[in-house]
C-alpha cells in the first residue's frame, strides 16, 4: 500500500494569521500580536475541553477565544465585527507551498488526507475555497470522537478512517504539539517549521523529519 500523510490544517496548510489584515482595520499595529494570543488561546481552549471531557466544536473554541483576547487587549469589538472575524475562518488563504508540495506527493501515488480539530463541514467548506480539496482522499475530524489532538484516541481514529497502519501513516504538521501525539501513538511525523523562531518541545520525543516548506516533503519522507 502506498504510503498515507495526515495533514493539520490550520497552522500548516491554512494560514491562520492572514486574519491579521483584517485585524489591522479594525486595530492597527495591534493586529498581529492580537492575531497570536487569539491563535494561542483557540488551541488552549481546546486542550482544556479535551481533558474536561466538556466538548464543544472548535468553532466555539475559536470564539470563545476571541473573546477572551478582547478583553485582554481591551478591544471593545461590536458583534458585528466578531462575526466578520469568526467568517474569515472560513475563508483563510493556503500557504503558497502547500499546491505544489501536495502536487508532488499525489502524482507519487500517496495517499493524502486532512486531518483536523475542526468539523469535517468546516474543513472541506475551507479546503474548497482555498483550491486545494482535489489533492485529499477525505477529511477526518476529531469532531467524530467529541475530543481534540493530542488525544491519543483521535490518531487511532484517523489510522480506521484511513486503513493505515502506525508505522506506515505520517502526519504532517506545523504544530509540535501534533507531531509529539502522533509519534505517541505510533506514527511517523514530519514538523514543518513555518517560522525560524518556532521551537519544538523539549520533551525527548523528536520528529521524524524537519521541513520548512512542503516542497521539502517528497525528497525527505520517501
Amino acid at each position: 500500500m502506498s504510503k498515507t500523510i495526515a495533514f493539520d490544517v490550520y497552522g500548516t496548510l491554512i494560514d491562520t494569521h492572514w486574519v491579521v489584515s483584517a485585524l489591522q482595520e479594525i486595530m492597527g499595529d495591534q493586529a498581529k500580536y492580537f492575531s497570536q494570543t487569539w491563535r494561542d488561546k483557540q488551541l488552549e481552549y481546546s486542550f482544556r475541553r479535551g481533558l474536561m471531557q466538556n466538548y464543544e466544536t472548535f468553532a466555539v473554541c475559536t470564539s470563545n477565544a476571541l473573546d477572551y483576547t478582547c478583553i485582554f487587549y481591551e478591544v471593545d469589538l461590536t458583534q458585528e465585527q466578531k462575526n466578520k472575524l469568526l467568517k474569515s475562518y472560513q475563508s483563510l488563504p493556503a500557504f503558497k507551498d502547500v499546491e505544489g508540495g501536495l502536487s508532488k506527493l499525489q502524482a507519487n501515488n500517496y495517499r493524502l488526507f486532512a486531518f483536523s480539530n475542526g468539523t469535517a463541514n468546516a474543513v472541506e467548506t475551507l479546503l474548497v475555497k482555498a483550491q486545494i480539496r482535489n489533492y485529499f482522499l477525505g477529511v477526518v475530524s476529531v469532531d467524530d470522537l467529541k475530543s481534540f489532538k493530542p488525544n491519543p484516541a483521535v490518531y487511532h481514529h484517523f489510522l480506521r478512517e484511513s486503513g493505515a497502519k502506525g508505522s506506515d501513516a505520517w502526519l504532517v504538521s506545523s504544530n509540535p504539539f501534533d507531531v509529539i501525539g502522533a509519534i505517541s501513538t505510533g506514527m511517523r511525523a514530519a514538523w514543518v517549521k513555518r517560522s525560524t523562531n518556532a521551537i519544538f518541545d523539549p520533551w525527548g520525543i523528536e520528529p521524524t523529519i524537519t521541513v520548512y516548506n512542503l516542497g521539502e516533503l517528497y525528497e525527505k519522507i520517501r
